[in-house]
């Protein structure tokens, strides 16, 4: 079964962009499908993917918008050897658009669904904020990946998008869950580090996933070349720490197969 994953924080600057790309290149290092939708305006995803926006002609505006439809707007990328549904700053105007038209909350869930079977895992790049365009993104998921940093105030922020996720399990998606959280920049010298993480393992147990993500040069250097940090540079230290998200990942959803496979036999 396809699973869809929306990377998602409102506070910017965590990695969530860095996540969605490196962690689309991961999973199809596992020979995985994948599928990356960009949904953040700034259009890094698509960038960082070596996708150049400014000359995408369509893009999820026109999906977003019904103008064309979304397997008419997909691109390969070379370095990734993934899918992109490209944005770029057109789509500004579409989250503008989408405030007058119907099912509004619904445009993202309804195209996915036409290409769902063709790919294994979808990824959606989050903008950082609660506004219509995330909210399609966690409509139209089955899980959220939280990319976040180990800090303060990153736990204040935590709590108002957890009760996001709940009003809109409660009125859009009752099949909304936290897939998990994942520890970005990751720097385990850092006191204060330590300490938000071991709070975090006390509030989400499980979710949290054991894979770090480091503070890492190449991983950082990556999105100037539009590569994801796998085909920059192997042997880095970030490329190494997606590779074990990508398994930490692929190891859960096979766990949680098998209970739901055992659980239908009794």
């Amino acid at each position: 079964m396809t699973k869809i994953y929306a990377i998602a924080n409102q506070k910017g600057g965590v990695g969530k962009t860095t996540t969605c790309v490196n962690l689309a290149a991961s999973l199809v290092a596992t020979k995985k499908r994948v599928l990356l939708v960009d949904l953040d305006p700034q259009g890094n995803a698509t960038m960082g993917s070596g996708v150049n926006k400014n000359d995408v002609e369509k893009s999820i505006y026109d999906v977003l918008t019904e103008r064309e439809s979304i397997t008419d707007c997909l691109v390969l990328s070379e370095s990734g050897k993934y899918q992109v549904l490209p944005a770029n700053g057109d789509l500004t105007a579409a989250e503008v658009e989408m405030l007058a038209l119907d099912n509004k909350e619904r445009r993202l869930q309804n195209a996915l669904h036409q290409v769902r079977d063709q790919f294994d895992y979808i990824l959606i790049d989050c903008p950082p904020s609660l506004n219509m365009l995330t909210l399609n993104a966690l409509t139209a998921c089955d899980g959220v990946i939280i990319a976040m940093q180990c800090e303060y105030y990153a736990l204040e922020g935590l709590s108002a998008l957890v009760g996001t996720i709940n009003q809109i399990q409660k009125l859009l998606n009752p099949n909304l869950k936290i897939e998990g959280l994942l520890r970005t920049m990751y720097d385990p010298r850092n006191s204060l580090t330590n300490d938000v993480s071991a709070q975090l393992q006390q509030h989400f147990g499980d979710r949290l996933y054991r894979t770090c993500i480091p503070r890492n040069v190449r991983l950082a250097e990556a999105p100037s070349f539009g590569m994801p940090v796998l085909a920059f540079d192997r042997q880095s230290k970030g490329a190494i720490a997606y590779l074990a998200l990508a398994g930490e990942i692929l190891r859960r959803n096979e766990s949680s197969g098998k209970t739901a496979a055992a659980a239908e036999t009794i």
